[in-house]
This record gives C-alpha cells, structure tokens and sequence, in this order.
C-alpha cells in the first residue's frame, strides 16, 4: 500500500511539474519584446564627396543599433543609440572603400531595414571622335 501511494504521488508530481513547464509562456533568446520595441525614422543619402549621411529619430525607451556592412557580411561601422537618446546623425566617408556592395541595417530588435549601398568608380569618357592630320 505504501510502495502505491508513493507511486501515486510521484506521478501527480511528475505531471504536475510537465503541466507547468507547458503552460509557461516560451520567449525566444535574442528576440525583444515586440512591445517593448521603439519607432524610428531614418533618411539616407549620399553626397558628391563620397559620404553617406544618415539621419536618424526614435522613440525615448528603447534602442536602436545602425550598422554599416560589406557584402560579406563584416560590420565595418556599428553604433547603438541608447534608450535615452532621441536623434542620431552620421557622416560616413566612403571614398577609400574599393568598389563593391555594401548594406546599411538598422534595427530596434524587432523590426530591421536594410538598405544597399553600391560603390562604383566611373571610367572617364572619352571622345567618340578623333581628328588626325596626314
């Protein structure tokens, strides 16, 4: 009767703990609360001098990560606007980066943009037509 009740009891427990563990509210890892999340504006442009100017407001209350990447992937420029911060401007020289394609990422953790940014050195024109003299 004891070994029963012992029994019993560890099966109302076990069922009791997977009960728990089931109903608890699963939160991913890395992932924000989409709640807890600021809205942001962003303008990008380039300028004639080979800078990319970013600008950038948010909500007071969260963070915003803005970073600057080549086409592989490595972070070339990264800043973090703090919860306490409500605009951001930057200027980015680009004028020594080889040709190639790049991407700006901003993001509040829970929503990202991404925007492509193409470095492309122009060859001179020159004159479709020659004069010569015989």
């Amino acid at each position: 009767m004891k070994t029963l009740i012992k029994s019993f009891a560890l099966a109302l427990s076990l069922g009791i703990v997977t009960a728990s563990a089931t109903l608890t509210e699963a939160k991913p890892i890395g992932i924000k609360d989409p709640s807890s999340a600021v809205s942001y504006q962003t303008g990008i442009y380039t300028s004639k001098d080979n800078k990319l100017n970013i600008a950038l407001n948010k909500e007071l209350g969260g963070t915003v990560d803005v970073k600057f990447k080549n086409n592989e992937g490595t972070v070339l420029f990264s800043e973090r606007l703090g919860k306490n911060e409500t605009a951001y401007r930057t200027r980015l020289n680009l004028g020594e980066l080889p040709d190639g394609v790049y991407q700006v990422e901003i993001t509040n953790g829970v929503e990202t943009q991404k925007h492509v940014v193409t470095i492309k050195t122009e060859q001179p024109a020159t004159s479709g037509r020659v004069v010569a003299m015989n």
